[in-house]
């Protein structure tokens, strides 16, 4: 009984948790980098020591909302890799895939990346304590998932961390400044960045044994 009003307890914690991440998404879609607790916490219906009480600060929520969106995007970088065509398809299929993510909210991008100015009274979130994490995850990530697709020889783990790592900083970098200036179209943009990695991608055979690359 103990044990069963404990999980009951903790779905209970969990759905309301799930909530509040929601109602935070609402205002950082309305309102991006300035997204403030207070924001938030009205937009839940409920005080500010409760927010805190679920996520302990600002930087607790930054990270549950960060971890929510870059799940999503991790899912549909992994489609997108897993998608049956031409590996060079495959390359411009990813690319686009986390440009048109960053396109499509612009809002959520600028508060995960961006810091808001904070002379309107509420201390920003920290945004660079938190951002470096989310993009060390990403090319961990993608690290993965090439060393276990392609065969880059001697070195290989090294090697597939080094591309992994370099590949998210570079669509990190292109994609923060033509999100801001939009100086090409993005279909430009993946062709031009797919131009540039493509020399030793195209070269590299597959990993004996891996899902192919």
């Amino acid at each position: 009984m103990e044990t069963r009003q404990r999980t009951d307890q903790q779905r209970s914690a969990d759905r309301r948790r799930k909530e509040l991440l929601e109602a935070a998404d609402r205002v950082v879609l309305r309102d991006g980098p300035h997204a403030s607790m207070n924001a938030i916490a009205a937009e839940a219906g409920i005080t500010k020591p409760i927010l805190y009480r679920h996520f302990g600060d600002k930087g607790g929520l930054y990270a549950a909302l960060a971890q929510r969106h870059t799940d999503a995007l991790l899912d549909s970088l992994r489609a997108a890799l897993d998608a049956p065509a031409e590996r060079r398809e495959r390359v411009e299929a990813t690319l686009d895939t986390y440009l048109a993510a960053i396109e499509a909210r612009p809002q959520v991008y600028r508060f995960l990346m961006h810091p808001a100015d904070s002379s309107q009274g509420e201390t920003g979130f920290d945004v660079g304590k938190h951002s470096a994490p989310l993009l060390r995850r990403m090319g961990e990530e993608l690290a993965r998932v090439i060393e276990e697709r392609l065969d880059l020889g001697p070195g290989s783990q090294q090697l597939a961390r080094v591309w992994g790592h370099g590949i998210v900083g570079m669509m990190h970098a292109a994609g923060d400044w033509w999100l801001g200036e939009r100086p090409c179209s993005r279909k430009e943009l993946v062709s031009s960045l797919a131009d540039l990695l493509w020399g030793r991608l195209a070269a590299a055979g597959d990993r004996v044994g891996g899902p192919g690359f």
